[in-house]
């Protein structure tokens, strides 16, 4: 295990905001990670993990300890067409997408190009074009920080639901994802039920799943900035959760507020339609900016401060909430 001190995070955070770690340790294996905790334990300190950084705001620097999940190997069980494949967490998402369909191991493919770690994916229960990871998920396993334990947590244990997970509630800094184990198939059953992707289709009811991961791709090539040339955290805000009761009068007053209806008699409304009718779509003040083609994207064009991102995002709220009386929440952690 090899501890660094003093490093700069703009290269671990999709972001690019420049913020120094005291001291920041990479982790490839299970014991290092126990070595990486005991190191904090006698600092006395909590540690930030982290992964591939695509979903954190770091406003500052850390006067404390950074650890990165670095551990990487994807391994298959087949019990008969199911495909049980456990992917480490430090597991680039979209090469391990692109690995499981070269294998035959079908189920990923609306979540192709989805930038991350496989660790964080249960997280944020990641979704996109229709599916979500609850839909796959079988079980994760990590590291219990409060028992020094490694044990398993069941899909049902992990409380998935829209953008949502026990690990960030009764779990939040107190259990360390290592690994995750989706439940795959070696059948090829395409979803193309979600309306953007099907008209993007020539055939959408003869498509084969390399298909749609393809189609999946190019969508999202062309909707969403490259990190590596504008650094962003993907979705900036999550896609507001309301009552019925509040969305019909929402609707009498604005009928073409894109809504889907969902369980428990909530309503979800598009974050992004709220963002460019409140006039933020390819908006830019100074150097940080939403993005042209996709209005829930922050961009930070210039690398300014975490602490400037979130001033920005602060507007784009007060503005919404104004309109709309909706409260905008956002999706990334800050730290």
């Amino acid at each position: 295990m090899n501890i660094l001190q003093n490093i700069d995070l703009r290269s671990f955070n999709t972001l690019a905001v420049p913020a120094n770690a005291a001291y920041f340790i990479e982790v490839a294996s299970l014991a290092e990670l126990q070595q990486a905790l005991e190191f904090c334990r006698e600092k006395r300190q909590s540690p930030i993990v982290i992964g591939g950084g695509s979903n954190v705001v770091f406003t500052g620097d850390i006067d404390g300890v950074v650890i990165r999940i670095a551990m990487r190997g994807i391994e298959c069980t087949m019990r008969g067409d199911d495909c049980l494949v456990t992917a480490a967490a430090g597991e680039n998402w979209h090469e391990l997408v692109c690995y499981c369909l070269a294998k035959g191991w079908y189920g990923l493919e609306n979540l192709i190009a989805i930038p991350g770690s496989a660790g964080a994916a249960p997280i944020q229960n990641i979704g996109a074009y229709g599916v979500e990871l609850s839909r796959v998920l079988e079980s994760v396993a990590g590291w219990d920080c409060e028992t020094s334990t490694l044990r398993s947590l069941s899909l049902d244990q992990c409380k998935l639901s829209y953008r949502d997970s026990i690990f960030k509630h009764a779990l939040k800094d107190k259990f360390i994802i290592t690994s995750v184990t989706l439940r795959l198939s070696s059948k090829a059953k395409p979803d193309v039920s979600y309306p953007a992707l099907r008209a993007e289709l020539a055939d959408p009811d003869s498509v084969t799943s390399e298909q749609v991961a393809e189609t999946v791709a190019k969508i999202r090539s062309s909707k969403l900035p490259d990190y590596r040339r504008e650094p962003n955290a993907g979705s900036f805000f999550k896609n507001p959760l309301i009552e019925a009761e509040q969305a019909r009068a929402l609707l009498e007053q604005f009928p073409t507020l894109a809504h889907w209806a969902m369980p428990n008699a909530q309503v979800k409304l598009a974050a992004a339609w709220l963002v460019d009718q409140s006039g933020w779509k390819g908006r830019r003040e100074g150097g940080v900016g939403v993005h042209p083609k996709q209005a829930i994207v922050l961009v930070n064009y210039e690398g300014l401060s975490g602490t400037a991102v979130i001033e920005f995002a602060a507007q784009i709220q007060a503005d919404v909430m104004a309109k709309y009386g909706v409260n905008l929440e956002i999706e990334p952690r800050v730290y």
